[in-house]
């Protein structure tokens, strides 16, 4: 319970839920509204309003201590007399918005219940949800703080949402006699342009491509020691796009999001896509060439560059694994007339907050897909971060440290695919502290070989073992691939109906971005050093062809 809650009033919760009354002041009340949660108080559960004469005001529940970026002050003025909702935000800046509807509506159909001592009771249906608004229409004032469903007399005693309660009167005090409160200052929007405004504020974005082109033969750049600071550079014939940027050390209470928007400038094939966090060591490699990185030599005898972690080196953090479908908007024109709608761009939008300890600082972002054509694709990508409170406190993010990533983004320079699972397993050396908390690995998986009986086409187990044993079995795979079938306007068609682009594959879709799955490593949290190796029945090699595997692994802490 809040300090502003008195014994008295707790003590008037029970009487009152059996039907006693709350007396109210003929002219000024603060008047307290309990919040519930599923049936449960929290102790920050209030609704508090300021009653003087036929106004009201919700008064707004102050955050405490310091406040994010983005935190507005907030206003809600109900006047009766005037018939009218008055909303408004003040930003500190100076920026304030506001708007003002009716109060009364009439696109509600409400039951109507008179019940014992002058309650009345109100019942809708909104969105599949039962709504219950008890209302004491004998009081000598009018106030609610819901205000937005059009009940315009008498006082709200309870709301109750699908028979789960979530708001009772608590108390009425007395006010002192004040003018009346003016609102609605500043610029005047609409109901949802007010809301727009007031999510995107609390939002913190960050550009890190815009509309950028990934395509085949592009410049090399090349920098001495670390990138500059805020410039796209393009690696590995244009293959490869990368970003220094310093992104802003947030409260652990926000969800990061990358979100990604993708077109063909030309390039007609699915491909494969990766949003990386560029390690320093990893750098060295994509500027100098891949023979500066690590080099695992495999019992087939060909050489795997920087796939796994070693003392003094990262592979890359990958973030998201994407996939492009077959032409999404460059060839939508071509394709019309197939009685598809197609998409204008491939969109992805996925969660990395068990990453958010690589995206504070200053970060390296990358950005790969694997193509030889000279237009290839268009890209932009953000980094969006949403708050879970208004405290700007609470510092620290989840950790997160690379394993290892076959997923070969300096493809067109020469780094090798992943497919030395045919011959070898991959291994890796890790050891997390006693006492981390939630540790798991964080792997992505998919299978690659376009021919029938290519590993992209056929289920294969992956199997993580530690220390020698069986951990962990996934097998990656996706049957849900025809639902983006008006992605995929250049798809290769079938004598049957199916569509390429509509045939299940190993852990992923053209179109989509690949989930992570997650392994609960606490076993291995005793600060020893562990083995962990990635063991996968690769297909063998079919008259020049062969199948490859992409996978990642991080461990991450919250």
């Amino acid at each position: 319970m809040t300090k502003s809650v008195t014994v008295a009033v707790l003590a008037m919760l029970l009487p009152l839920a059996a039907g006693a009354q709350v007396r109210f002041n003929k002219s000024a009340n603060r008047i307290t509204y309990w919040q519930f949660d599923y049936g449960e108080r929290t102790d920050t559960a209030e609704v508090v309003l300021e009653q003087r004469g036929g106004q009201v005001r919700i008064v707004p529940q102050e955050a405490s201590g310091a406040t994010i970026e983005g935190y507005a002050d907030r206003q809600t003025m109900i006047d009766y007399e005037a018939d009218s909702i008055t909303v408004s935000v003040a930003y500190p800046d100076g920026d304030s918005y506001y708007y003002r509807t009716p109060l009364r509506r009439d696109d509600i159909e409400w039951q109507r219940d008179e019940l014992a001592g002058g309650h009345v009771r109100y019942t809708c249906s909104i969105n599949s949800n039962t709504l219950v608004f008890e209302m004491d229409e004998r009081a000598p004032v009018c106030a609610t703080p819901l205000p937005y469903y059009g009940l315009a007399k008498g006082v709200l005693v309870s709301f109750t949402r699908n028979g789960q309660t979530l708001l009772r009167l608590a108390s009425a005090a007395k006010l002192p006699k004040a003018a009346a409160t003016e609102g609605g200052k500043g610029v005047r929007v609409s109901p949802r342009e007010l809301e727009r405004i007031v999510k995107e504020r609390l939002v913190v974005t960050r550009r890190i491509f815009d509309n950028e082109q990934v395509c085949w033969g592009k410049r090399n750049d090349s920098v001495a020691g670390v990138p500059p600071m805020d410039s796209v550079l393009h690696f590995a014939g244009g293959t490869v796009i990368l970003k220094r940027v310093t992104l802003p050390r947030l409260p652990r209470h926000y969800q990061y999001f990358l979100e990604l928007h993708q077109q063909s400038a030309g390039d007609a094939y699915d491909r494969t896509g990766s949003v990386f966090v560029v390690t320093p060591g990893f750098f060295e490699g994509i500027n100098g060439g891949v023979d500066r990185l690590p080099r695992l030599v495999g019992r087939d005898g060909e050489v795997y560059q920087g796939v796994a972690a070693v003392p003094g080196y990262e592979p890359a953090a990958e973030l998201m694994r994407f996939f492009t479908p077959f032409g999404v908007r460059h060839f939508n024109e071509r394709m019309r007339g197939e009685g598809i709608e197609w998409r204008p761009e491939a969109y992805y939008k996925q969660e990395v907050t068990d990453m958010a300890g690589l995206l504070q600082g200053e970060v390296t972002i990358g950005l790969f897909i694997g193509n030889y054509d000279a237009g290839g694709h268009r890209v932009t990508l953000d980094i969006k971060a949403y708050p879970g409170s208004y405290d700007a406190g609470g510092e620290g993010a989840a950790a997160a440290v690379p394993l290892f990533n076959t997923c070969n983004v300096l493809e067109m320079a020469a780094q090798n695919y992943g497919k030395l699972f045919a011959t070898d397993t991959l291994a890796v050396s890790f050891s997390i502290e006693p006492g981390a908390h939630a540790p798991r690995l964080r792997y992505i998986s998919t299978g690659h070989g376009g021919w029938g009986e290519g590993d992209e086409f056929v289920p294969k187990q992956n199997v993580v073992l530690i220390d020698g044993k069986v951990a962990f079995v996934h097998t990656p795979w996706r049957g849900d691939c025809g639902t983006h079938r008006d992605l995929n306007p250049v798809s290769g068609n079938f004598w049957n109906g199916l569509s390429s682009s509509d045939l299940s594959r190993s852990g992923w879709c053209p179109g989509t971005a690949t989930q992570p799955v997650y392994f609960d490593l606490s076993p291995w949290a005793d600060g020893k050093r562990h083995t962990l190796q990635v063991a996968i029945p690769q297909g063998r090699p079919v008259e020049g062809m062969f199948s490859h595997w992409c996978v990642s692994g991080c461990i991450v802490t919250d």
